[in-house]
């Protein structure tokens, strides 16, 4: 890879949309989308975006409005994305399974009158309750039929029709097909990469009230660039991608829908996370690239239904989202092998920051080096503004052409984030070693201060991870009184494994030090995700403070 000041120079910042038309240009009648068997090619995703471009104009679309996206991955989502864009709006991305209350403050706190969604009662009702409340003025709603294929069509309207919702044809209502009737080119607008908010990106909330992420058609194309480095041997125009993360969530959103479409690659849609269909579909499509999360690798490793498909297709990999536990990574290129990297990246950074070579130079446990155009320092703990000694552990801080241009009404969080030489702090401790691999230990707010000492709960997991009948793991901090704060282990075996607490501990004491060692352990069947199947701590942490509090009262 080239020198981040060399890559810098080089680099000219660029509407996001003007990718997918290059690559109409270029790969027009190649496959854009497979949906459930139905196929776009990139020629019909272009009309496409023309003509919902040119229907938003005519709703009053443009530069300065926020249109919201409350979509599954289906080809509705893309084709509405870079029309958004192309009209120099900016598009809000909003999860489909949030209740009404965390749908209703994302759309107050972005100023979302326009909403993007389907005719499917799970989601629709959601929408037109937070309509009716004033929220919203307008919904666009996209009909789940007209993206079947026909025996599926059939099938879904004889079957499942209870499931379409019974949408109004009044002035708060937009319907698809009315939305395409303007019909022709839209108006072009001027956009301004470095100013032009492309996206407005919620983070998820787990440490306060959901901020939204600006990114600029600058950082969101910084990001794409960054990415074909780093994807250096894949093919345009021959790639299938296996769009299973949800395009609501910034990694799928660059990593999934933006670089497929820079590669003329075909997404293979997955509306959600079903493991026999996903490995139906990397069956069906000979699938060549999988970005995932960790428990969705540990998910395959781990099925009995894995041994029935053939999953040699895929080629690459990339892991985001938590830490890639080594053993998972192993398990996985063993059973397919192809390479499978860990990669790190943050909301606030379009979001990809790190990533391990795919050249066979990956470090386990690291998440890799710099991706091109991207500086890093490690600040001290207890002084932010200082930096510390090489290979010693800091919070690590990043400066690069993806960083937002801030926090969406929110100038002090702005300022707390990024700093007056605009590093953004991440809020995660690690260090660098002396090839550039980074390492993260920990988050600074999951810190564990143990009678003094810092205790990095991902240190502890990785340890307990090494036990062959684990399969997932997560560890937070309690209150000790002698101690100050102790480690809890919340622990999943994997299917028809055994072990019990004292097995457990017996295996960490040649692993941990005994200031490591947790004080509590508690087996559950599953343990709580994100919506992009990301451990979650926050579950863990507010129930057992809940608990305690419950016993304390009642002693």
């Amino acid at each position: 890879m080239t020198g981040a000041e060399e890559w810098c120079a080089a680099f000219k910042a660029r509407p996001v949309h003007e990718y997918l038309e290059e690559t109409v240009k270029q790969f027009g009648d190649r496959p854009a989308a497979d949906f459930m068997g139905k196929i776009w090619t990139y020629r019909d995703y272009g009309v496409a975006v023309d003509q919902v471009a040119a229907g938003l104009q005519g709703l009053g679309v443009k530069p300065g409005v926020n249109v919201g996206l409350c979509l599954p991955n289906v080809p509705y989502y893309s084709i509405f994305y870079f029309a958004i864009l192309k009209i120099g709006a900016t598009v809000v991305n909003f999860n489909p399974l949030y209740v009404e209350r965390e749908i209703a403050f994302q759309a107050r706190d972005a100023d979302v009158r326009i909403m993007v969604t389907m005719d499917l009662r799970l989601i629709y009702d959601k929408i037109e309750a937070i309509r009716k409340e004033k929220v919203l003025d307008k919904i666009i709603v996209c009909p789940m039929t007209e993206i079947l294929p026909q025996p599926k069509k059939l099938l879904f309207e004889l079957f499942k029709g209870k499931e379409v919702a019974d949408v109004a044809s009044d002035s708060g209502h937009v319907h698809y097909a009315e939305l395409l009737s303007a019909g022709g080119q839209p108006t072009p607008v001027e956009i301004d990469p470095e100013k032009s908010i492309a996206v407005l990106q919620y983070t998820g909330g787990t440490t306060g009230v959901p901020k939204g992420a600006m990114l600029s058609h600058a950082n969101l194309s910084a990001n794409i660039e960054q990415m074909v480095d780093v994807f250096f041997c894949a093919e345009k125009g021959k790639e299938k991608m296996l769009c299973v993360l949800p395009f609501f969530h910034v990694f799928a959103m660059t990593v999934s829908q933006n670089l497929a479409v820079v590669l003329g690659a075909e997404m293979v849609l997955q509306p959600r996370f079903e493991l026999k269909a996903l490995l139906k579909a990397v069956k069906r499509k000979k699938i060549s690239l999988f970005p995932g999360v960790p428990t969705l690798f540990t998910a395959i490793n781990n099925s009995p239904m894995t041994a029935k498909y053939d999953l040699s297709s895929i080629n690459i990999c990339l892991s985001g989202g938590a830490p890639l536990p080594v053993e998972v990574k192993s398990a996985f290129e063993k059973l397919t092998g192809c390479v499978l990297v860990e990669g790190y990246g943050l909301t606030e950074a379009s979001p990809v920051c790190a990533v391990n070579p795919l050249d066979g130079s990956t470090v386990a446990g690291s998440i890799g080096q710099l991706v091109p155009g991207t500086a890093a320092e490690f600040r001290a703990l207890d002084n932010p503004e200082a930096s510390v000694a090489p290979g010693e552990k800091g919070e690590l801080c990043l400066k690069g052409p993806q960083v937002m241009l801030g926090y969406w009404k929110r100038p002090d969080e702005t300022s707390n984030t990024i700093d007056d030489r605009s590093f953004l702090h991440t809020g995660d401790v690690g260090y660098c070693d002396e090839n550039g691999f980074i390492y993260l230990v920990d988050r600074i707010k999951d810190l564990i201060i143990c009678s003094g000492y810092n205790v990095y709960p991902r240190v502890i997991e990785e340890a307990i991870y090494l036990h062959e009948a684990v399969e997932e793991v997560i560890v937070i901090a309690i209150p000790d009184v002698y101690r100050g704060q102790s480690p809890k282990a919340f622990i999943k075996l994997k299917d028809g494994a055994h072990a019990d607490i004292e097995e457990i501990k017996v295996f960490l004491k040649g692993h941990l030090s005994s200031i490591e060692l947790p004080r509590e352990y508690e087996f559950r069947d599953s343990l709580p995700k994100t919506m992009v199947g990301k451990l979650s701590k926050k579950e863990l942490v507010e129930e057992d403070a809940k608990n305690r509090a419950m016993a304390d009262s009642a002693a």
